[in-house]
């Protein structure tokens, strides 16, 4: 049989490729976002809003998850959505109230880049970029994120496999940046009483097969705010290094995923158990540190 030059193995004869490896790079690779080291024996929670809707909105909620212990505010300016009649999102105007945002609360901001015309503008505002699951193959925005000097959170395909989201990111550190976090998101399977199948064996073989951090999206993987809390406690468990969470001050009224989105009072009640979570697998929640304003 003809084998196309395509699929040929990589040189050396690895399964992985040479700079996304630990076989290539042993120790642990810790990612700085602003400050907040990421990949270290703390675990760091990013949280906040899935789409940044308003003023109030972002800032109410930014500010609780800051003093519930949020290291990372997240928040989308430029939203994927399945219908195009659905919330996009602020676009610029929603990257300039993270910003301010950010800097009363002195949270760093990761927000979503979708096209690599929007690179530039999102990294003049963001800390860290958000390449989505819907984006994981979009080579050149790949490439392009990897020119650019800020972290990356590259975000597991929805049917990708372990191997085709570490070449993703591969992508990225080619060009040069290295600061790259994996989050596992859930995939697509036959189940349907939940949005994905949140995969935590994903954060073990991730940490075996790679140097780079692992963080786990709840809220995605599982698509129902009930189930968010035991997840998110799962995946400290087996030796996630951060978790991403939807947070929203009114879930009943969010243009986007308010499903799954916590309240403020309950990422409040989850904090106090993930803390006691890290602490039985000899990990500890990032303790921000006090902002003047």
């Amino acid at each position: 049989m003809e084998i196309n030059p395509c699929d040929k193995p990589v040189k050396g004869g690895s399964a992985l490729p040479s700079r996304v490896s630990r076989k290539s790079h042993e120790e642990n690779t810790i990612v700085t976002v602003n400050g907040v080291r990421v990949g270290g024996s703390e675990v760091v929670i990013i949280a906040g809003p899935c789409a940044v809707e308003s003023r109030e909105q972002l800032f109410e909620t930014a500010r609780s998850v800051r003093a519930g212990g949020a290291n990372i505010l997240r928040g989308g300016a430029f939203k994927p959505r399945s219908s195009p009649y659905n919330f996009q999102g602020m676009g610029e105007e929603g990257l300039k109230l993270l910003s301010l945002i950010s800097k009363e609360t002195g949270l760093p901001v990761v927000t979503e880049v979708m096209d690599t015309r929007q690179v530039e503008l999102v990294s003049s505002y963001a800390d860290m970029l958000q390449i989505g699951s819907r984006n994981m193959q979009n080579f050149p925005l790949l490439k392009e994120a990897g020119m650019c000097r800020k972290p990356i959170l590259l975000k597991r395909g929805m049917m990708s496999t372990i191997e085709e989201f570490l070449l993703a990111a591969e992508y990225i550190l080619s060009q040069g940046n290295d600061q790259v976090i994996l989050c596992e998101r859930g995939i697509r399977t036959f189940e349907t009483s939940t949005r994905n199948t949140l995969d935590l064996s994903a954060v073990p073989m991730l940490k075996r097969l790679s140097h780079l951090p692992v963080i786990v999206d709840p809220s995605h993987g599982t698509g129902l705010r009930w189930m968010v809390p035991s997840m998110a406690k799962a995946a400290v468990a087996v030796g996630a290094d951060g978790l991403i969470m939807e947070v929203h001050y009114k879930p009943e009224t969010a243009l986007c995923d308010g499903s799954q989105s916590l309240s403020l009072d309950e990422f409040d009640g989850l904090m106090t158990d993930l803390r006691k979570i890290a602490n039985a697998v000899d990990r500890e929640i990032l303790v921000q540190k006090t902002t003047t304003v």
